[in-house]
């Protein structure tokens, strides 16, 4: 029951063996008509209450004439929920109790019984009384004969004494059980506050100084918790911009809410971590105080970053791709008959110097679009099982060339390295990117060391790499003497078109290569760098258990012709014109169509059988190179097949499978490259394409074509 719950308690139990005075006690507190003006008077000077108007009585009387008797009553009462308030007790009752000793029974079972003694003798002194009742707080004597207003007084102050003690102890309990709720709520966010995830701390309004931090604050800015309790955030250096807390804080102070505001909290090492900041007051030992609240989400900020970085790759690939096809279309044409003219004009002559000049740019154009292509993971791609070192060890002559004698080269292999399944091509373009990166670091020489090791990996997502890793990683560190970079160029370095170098110095591409190259390898890059203490770069790929394939070498040749039949569909007619001169001046008797309805047409009318099909993969009427070649060696399974194309995987349409052939030459290509891929396709023992497929193809993607594979070509060689 609550406190505010109770209603007056006016019931009243007399005790007398004499049953006139039960009968007196009636008449004084229960009559018919009573005129209680005095009594009322009386009471509002005694509770210090306004007069009201009479008012009846209304006690409720019971009787008992014994002590035994009236112990009974007294806990049946208890025990109906209904007790009694007030007791008037004669002393002498025999043969029974007497009033003294019934006094003492009744407060064992109902000490709350507000108890008057009612006495015409001086049987017991005061003192032998409350020596033996044990509270005299409750207990009074009333002197026979009483006076009729005396008895009217004492039962009202009585009952009301009844009442309001019960109300304080209802009180005191409803007290006891709210201090032990604050106890367990106050309990519940301490611990709340001690093992919470999020950095938090208790601030003092006035002085500002912490009063609490929990492990995680404590953790995210370097402290122990025992230093930072009794400074303040300005002591500590915690926000890079104190100023902006100070305006937090200020707003909090009028009112204003202050929710997930966007912040830089300084650590004791000067780094800065992201957070968004929280705060609001609490009251803590009857003090106002602040609670702090800084969520740590420079983890999730990073990704944010990297998510526009990968939107920002995606955009600028997809704009590669989709220009990549008309660029090199024109491109090859450039490279052709700048190579057609060359092979007319003697080498030193001034002309053949400028031809020189335009297959150059062409190149470093074609080496441009590459990058784009490469970075966004668009690039077509050979996989082989390879041996790192011998690619390494086949690439330093060219990689000490690229960086100057002013710059060494150490190489410190780990003999028998892991393979990796890779494009050896873009493995080299790896090494070039990093070796030209140390270089440009070193401008006054220094050293570059090139190491290789494998190492056990077991974590989950970092910054560097959002995957979680666990095996074995075939590691390849470039570490040079150089300049270093700060923090700031660090989070950048991997921006497409990013560059420290002067206009016209850099195109910006060189480690966005590296990036995607290493991305599209299932791998990932670390980098270590501070100013004037160099830097190393660390490219992870994933080890396999396979046996490392020979990488063929290029070798320089003199073009060669002969004198079969190609059938050139190639839809972009300056194009198709170059390959057929380049053709025939080779010798071979050279078929020409604009589509592959159209290549089919000719097909038919032809007189000769075709020797080699030499078709893009893209064409308009319906007819994509694929399909040309399907229906192609259906009649003619003998027929040998190159495919070339512009497009990157992601535009060449369903074809995409088959630019990952060793039968596939990418535009741009040089007249040289052309006329050297034609004639080694010619050249090689005919194999079926139902057996096992190279370059990592599932068999579904070339089952059913029963396309004759041409031997492997290093694609990249230049051979004019």
């Amino acid at each position: 029951m609550k406190s505010t719950n109770l209603r007056p308690n006016r019931r009243i139990l007399i005790i007398d063996d004499n049953e006139s005075i039960h009968e007196d006690f009636r008449n004084i507190l229960c009559p018919d008509n009573s005129e209680p003006e005095a009594s009322t008077a009386m009471e509002a000077v005694i509770f210090a209450e306004d007069a009201a108007a009479p008012a009846e009585l209304g006690f409720e009387l019971d009787a008992a004439f014994q002590g035994q008797e009236g112990l009974q009553m007294v806990q049946q009462a208890l025990e109906d929920g209904d007790p009694y308030a007030v007791a008037f007790v004669d002393v002498r009752m025999p043969p029974g109790w007497d009033g003294v000793e019934t006094v003492a029974r009744i407060w064992e079972v109902e000490p709350k019984l507000q108890i008057v003694l009612c006495t015409a003798y001086a049987d017991y002194s005061w003192e032998q009384m409350r020596a033996k009742v044990g509270q005299p707080d409750s207990l009074l004597v009333l002197k026979k004969p009483f006076d009729n207003i005396e008895v009217q007084q004492l039962a009202k102050a009585l009952t009301k004494k009844w009442l309001l003690n019960v109300q304080t102890e209802l009180q005191m309990a409803e007290l006891k059980k709210a201090n032990e709720l604050l106890a367990v709520s106050e309990e519940r966010f301490s611990k709340a506050f001690r093992e919470s995830p999020l950095p938090s701390g208790i601030q003092g309004l006035q002085d500002r100084r912490f009063v609490e931090v929990n492990q995680r604050l404590a953790e995210v800015s370097g402290y122990k918790r025992e230093e930072m309790i009794g400074r303040t955030p300005e002591e500590l250096v915690l926000w890079e911009k104190p100023e902006v807390a100070e305006g937090w804080q200020a707003a909090l102070s009028r009112g204003q809410p202050v929710r997930d505001q966007e912040a830089k909290l300084r650590n004791r090492a000067g780094a800065l971590r992201e957070v968004l900041v929280s705060w609001s007051t609490l009251a803590l030992g009857g003090e106002a105080h602040l609670l702090l609240v800084a969520q740590d989400v420079s983890e999730r900020a990073l990704l944010e970053r990297q998510l526009r970085q990968a939107q920002k790759m995606e955009a600028i690939g997809q704009l590669a791709a989709g220009v990549a096809h008309d660029f090199n279309n024109i491109l090859t044409v450039v490279q052709g008959h700048a190579g057609l003219l060359q092979q007319q004009l003697e080498p030193k002559s001034s002309q053949s110097k400028s031809l020189k000049e335009i297959t150059a740019a062409a190149g470093r154009a074609a080496t441009l679009v590459r990058q784009l292509l490469m970075f966004s993971r668009k690039q077509v791609m050979q996989f082989r099982y390879l041996d790192v070192n011998e690619i390494l060890r086949n690439a330093i002559k060219m990689l000490e060339r690229l960086v100057g004698e002013h710059v060494s080269i150490d190489f410190q292999p780990l003999e028998a390295l892991p393979a990796i399944h890779a494009d050896s091509s873009m493995v080299e373009q790896i090494a070039m990117n990093l070796a030209v990166n140390a270089r440009d670091a070193m401008p006054n020489g220094g050293k570059l060391s090139i190491l290789t090791s494998v190492q056990a990996v077991r974590r989950g997502p970092i910054p560097a790499d959002p995957e979680r890793r666990d095996g074995d990683f075939v590691c390849l560190a470039f570490r040079d003497s150089g300049i270093g970079m700060d923090t700031e160029i660090l989070s950048r370095i991997f921006e497409p078109f990013f560059t420290t170098k002067a206009v016209g110095k850099g195109t910006g591409l060189g480690l966005s290569t590296v990036f995607g190259i290493v991305r599209q390898h299932h791998g990932w890059v670390e980098v270590d760098s501070k100013p004037n203490q160099g830097t190393t770069f660390r490219v992870y790929f994933p080890a396999t258990q396979q046996t490392p394939e020979k990488v063929e070498q290029g070798v320089d040749t003199s073009l060669r012709g002969g004198r079969e039949t190609v059938l050139v569909a190639e839809d972009e007619e300056t194009l198709r014109q170059m390959v057929v001169q380049v053709l025939r001046i080779q010798g071979y008797t050279v078929l020409e169509a604009a589509s592959g309805l159209h290549a089919l047409e000719i097909w038919q009318q032809s007189t000769r059988p075709v020797d080699l099909l030499l078709t893009d993969l893209v064409m308009p009427g319906g007819v994509m190179g694929g399909e040309l070649a399907e229906r192609l060696t259906k009649q003619n399974p003998r027929l040998k097949v190159i495919y070339t194309s512009g497009y990157s995987p992601g535009m060449a349409g369903k074809d995409a499978s088959l630019l990952a052939r060793r039968n596939f030459l990418p535009k741009p290509y040089s007249i040289g490259k052309l006329a050297h891929f034609v004639r080694e396709c010619l050249d090689s023992p005919e194999k079926q394409n139902g057996t096992a497929p190279e370059s990592g193809l599932s068999e579904s993607s070339v089952s059913g074509t029963g396309l004759v594979t041409c031997p492997p070509c290093r694609v990249g060689d230049t051979h004019d």
